[in-house]
C-alpha cells in the first residue's frame, strides 16, 4: 500500500508538448463575435480565425478548463472600432428630460378673475377720453392700494398715503365738526338711560355710547384703533385705544377691566375696549355729564336709594345702590331691616 502510494507521488508530470498540443486544437476553432451595433441599427457578425502560432506556456495556479468550454477572445477591438461603439452607445443612451419650472407655473389671476367691474374701470388704449382715463385710472389705483373711492382718490391718478393709526395723529384738531353734528354728541343726558352700580357710582351703558356715535356719524364713520398690545396683569387686562372719526384722529384713552379665570380674558379684552371707548367720548361731550359732582349729588338724590338686601345663597345682609324704580341686582333681594 505505501509503495503504490510513493508511485503515484513519483508519476512524472504532463509534458510541455501534449499542453501545446491542446492549445493549438483549441485555438484552431473558428470563432464568431458580434460587432457593435451600427448606426442602421442592424448587426453584422464577423468571422475570423486566430493565429495558430504556438505560445508560450505560462505557469498558473489555476486548474485547467475543461476541454468541452469555450472562451471569448480577448483580443480588443481597434481604434476604429472603438470610437464606432462609443458612438453607438452615446446614441442608445436615452437623454434626460429637463422641464422648464416656469412652464410648470399656473398663471395668475387677473383682475378679469377677480373683479370684472373693477377691470372695466381700467384705461385702454382705444379711450379716447383722457379725462375719463384719468379717473378711472385714480379709482383703480386707489382700489388697488386699499384706500377706497370715498373721497380719497383725487381722480388723476394718485392716491393718499396709508396712515398707521397705531401710532398717528393724522387730522387732530385740524377742524370742528359741524354744529349739526356736535348738538348730537352735547345733547343732555336722558336719566332713563343712567345706570346704578351697587357701591352708588352712576354710569351709562357703554351700547348708549355707541348709539350716539352712530347717529352723529352713521355706521362705518368712525372706529376704535388699537394703539398698542393687550396687556395681561394678575387680575386685569389693559389696552390703548384710539377713537377715529372720518378719518381724523380724535381721542385716546386706555381701557381696562377685570378677569377671574383665564377663559374669560377674552371677555375681558372686550370689555377693556368698551372702557376704553367711554373714556374717548369724553373729549367729544358725550355724557360729559358723568363726571359732574353737582349732577352725580342731584341724580342719587332724585332718583336713586340705598337699601338693604340679602344675597340668596348665603344669606348675608348689605346695604346696596340701586334706582328707585328698579328692583336691585341678581343676587340680591331687597328685605326689611
Amino acid at each position: 500500500m505505501r509503495s503504490q502510494a510513493l508511485q503515484a507521488a513519483c508519476r512524472p508530470l504532463r509534458s510541455p508538448s501534449s499542453t501545446l498540443q491542446t492549445l493549438a486544437a483549441f485555438q484552431s476553432r473558428p470563432i464568431t463575435t458580434s460587432r457593435p451595433k451600427s448606426a442602421t441599427g442592424t448587426y453584422t457578425p464577423k468571422s475570423y480565425t486566430p493565429s495558430t502560432t504556438a505560445r508560450k506556456p505560462v505557469a498558473s495556479s489555476s486548474p485547467a478548463k475543461p476541454a468541452g468550454i469555450s472562451t471569448p477572445s480577448a483580443k480588443p477591438y481597434s481604434p476604429a472600432q472603438q470610437q464606432q461603439a462609443s458612438a453607438t452607445d452615446i446614441e442608445e443612451t436615452p437623454m434626460p428630460v429637463v422641464l422648464d419650472p416656469q412652464a410648470a407655473q399656473v398663471p395668475g389671476a387677473t383682475i378679469e378673475d377677480v373683479d370684472p367691474e373693477l377691470a372695466a374701470q381700467i384705461p385702454t388704449p382705444n379711450n379716447n377720453n383722457a379725462s375719463n382715463n384719468g379717473a378711472k385710472k385714480g379709482a383703480f389705483t386707489a382700489a388697488l392700494t386699499g384706500n377706497g373711492a370715498n373721497g380719497n382718490a383725487n381722480g388723476n391718478g394718485t392716491a393718499q398715503k396709508t396712515i398707521d393709526w397705531s401710532s398717528s395723529y393724522h387730522g387732530l384738531s385740524t377742524e370742528a365738526f359741524s354744529p349739526e353734528v356736535a348738538k348730537i354728541l352735547m345733547q343732555p343726558l336722558d336719566p332713563l338711560d343712567v345706570e346704578v352700580k351697587p357701591d352708588g357710582i352712576i354710569y351709562l351703558p357703554e351700547i348708549k355710547y355707541r348709539r350716539i356715535l352712530n347717529q352723529a356719524f352713521g355706521p362705518g364713520g368712525w372706529g376704535l384703533a388699537p394703539r398698542g398690545e393687550l396687556v395681561v396683569g394678575e387680575k386685569v387686562v389693559t389696552r390703548e385705544y384710539a377713537l377715529i372719526v372720518g378719518g381724523r384722529f380724535v381721542a385716546q384713552a386706555r381701557g381696562e377691566c377685570q378677569y377671574f379665570s383665564e377663559e374669560t380674558i377674552p371677555t375681558a379684552g372686550e370689555g377693556c375696549k368698551s372702557n376704553a371707548l367711554l373714556r374717548c367720548c369724553k373729549d367729544l361731550g358725550i355724557a360729559s355729564e358723568l363726571w359732574d359732582p353737582r349732577f352725580i349729588r342731584e341724580f342719587k338724590k332724585k332718583y336713586a336709594h340705598e337699601i338693604w338686601v340679602e344675597h340668596v345663597v348665603n344669606k348675608k345682609r348689605r346695604q346696596v345702590w340701586c334706582r328707585k324704580d328698579a328692583d336691585p341686582w341678581y343676587p340680591y333681594q331687597a328685605v326689611k331691616k
